[in-house]
């Protein structure tokens, strides 16, 4: 056979395999990655992956979620499904450990998901109706209650009666969480049956209340009565967000990728004038900041500019 025929035969082998690929449903590229992991978990598979447990991959797990925010942001459509299957992986993680050690596997993640979606969506799935959203969030909190009540029955050993245990609409918001997202959803939680604000000016009311409250505990000198106060300041702005349909985890990480950029950005200017941002007095510290802004929306106003031009 001709050498130049030799060298087209594997392209289109390989072609082939790619155009296969692509017709995988999404229930066989689950197999196929749940297999993957499997086999790094075998006795001859990778050492790394072996070593891991469910300890040691929460900082992964963690990770993973807020890159998937990144690549959101930065409308990227290929990073962020790579990123989404990054987060994905840590799910089939989590699940092969347990399959291991014999305690559930990912089809019993996958039925879980599945079940309570369509038990918590009875207007859609049963005879339920819901006329807006509100109801349906108030429907869904109900049924969360009702739930925890039957599991805390199922729990307990046969003969036995279960010992009398107050439920609150509040008892699903994680303590693990960081306190902003916890804030924010024990708001969210509160709000869904009705116990919120008529309007935006009154949590600015109360925003502007509690700052007065934190001035006053600085100048009493009492420094449990500060962390009190500023825990209350932070609580009012977290339920502002909540209010505004903001999520305030995402709203203050970029606030402070803002503050880094603009503070890299002074450092930067500083150095190209010969000195140290650290080493500038007050004063320049301050109009380095305020050029760095106005650079930055003279920026924002041209790449607007551009923007409708090309439309």
């Amino acid at each position: 056979m001709p050498a130049e025929r030799k060298k087209n035969k594997k392209p289109k082998r390989r072609t082939a395999k790619r155009l296969k690929n692509k017709k995988l449903s999404a229930g066989q590229w689950f197999e196929k990655l749940v297999a993957v992991q499997a086999r790094l978990r075998a006795p001859d598979g990778c050492p790394w992956d072996r070593e891991q447990t469910h300890q040691t991959l929460r900082t992964y797990l963690i990770e993973e979620a807020y890159e998937v925010l990144d690549a959101l942001e930065s409308g990227n459509d290929a990073k962020f499904a790579e990123e989404m299957g990054d987060l994905l992986l840590q799910i089939v993680f989590h699940s092969q450990i347990a399959s291991e050690e014999k305690r559930f596997t990912v089809s019993d993640v996958i039925r879980e998901i599945h079940d309570k979606m369509v038990r918590r969506h009875p207007h859609v799935f049963g005879a339920t109706r819901a006329k807006d959203s509100a109801e349906v969030l108030r429907n869904w909190e109900q049924i969360k209650a009702e739930e925890r009540r039957s599991n805390d029955k199922r729990a307990q050993p046969d003969g036995q009666s279960a010992p009398a245990k107050e439920t609150s609409l509040l008892d699903g918001v994680s303590h693990g969480l960081p306190a902003t997202l916890q804030g924010f959803q024990l708001t969210r939680k509160a709000a869904r049956i009705g116990f919120d604000w008529e309007n935006v000016d009154g949590v600015f009311e109360k925003l502007n209340e509690e700052a007065g409250e934190v001035k006053i505990a600085v100048s009493s000198n009492d420094s449990k009565k500060v962390e009190e106060e500023l825990g209350d300041l932070f609580f009012a702005a977290v339920n502002l967000a909540r209010f505004l349909k903001v999520d305030p985890e995402i709203a203050l990480s970029r606030a402070n990728a803002k503050f880094s950029k603009r503070f890299r950005a002074m450092e930067r200017l500083a150095r190209e004038g010969g000195r140290e941002f650290k080493d500038l007095p007050r004063e320049e510290m301050e109009a380095l900041w305020n050029t760095t802004k106005l650079s930055e929306g003279k920026r924002g106003a041209a790449e607007l500019s551009e923007a409708r031009t090309k439309r």
